[in-house]
């Protein structure tokens, strides 16, 4: 009788345990996007601007969304392939050491193609200080 008390004790505290795990494995949702600003300051002698630099990852089969910088933003893929389209203009893969330039403003969406693998991204800009560094468009 107390084996069996014990086994069931042990039983229901191990199922807890792994039911417990498990959820929070399976409801664990990745943003799409993650931003991680590396670096954000003003910039000497040139009043009112500020530097920033930040890496960004994008989450595998992922897109931005449609959006704008404020600034000039400078970006070199460290890691994946991703397709950028620019509002009229074709679409273009960047892959590990490609890198661009964007002017402010400029509409436009990165997609990560891949199913498995997420694309890496160290960005720079030049920006007007106190402005967000992203602005979704519809």
């Amino acid at each position: 009788m107390r084996r069996t008390a014990f086994m069931l004790g042990l039983s229901l505290a191990v199922g807890i345990a792994v039911g417990t795990i498990g959820n929070q494995l399976l409801s664990a949702q990745h943003e799409p996007v993650n931003r991680q600003v590396l670096l954000q300051t003003d910039l000497a002698g040139i009043d009112g601007k500020e530097g920033i630099v930040v890496i960004a990852e994008i989450a595998p089969g992922a897109t931005t969304g449609k959006h704008n910088h404020p600034a000039h933003e400078f970006a070199y893929v460290l890691e994946g392939s991703l397709t950028l389209e620019v509002q009229g203009k074709p679409p273009v893969t960047l892959k590990p050491g490609g890198i661009i330039h964007q002017p402010p403003r400029q509409v436009h969406e990165g997609k990560n193609t891949s199913k498995t693998d997420p694309v890496k991204i160290l960005a720079f800009y030049l920006s007007e200080k106190g402005q967000p560094l992203t602005s979704p468009v519809k």
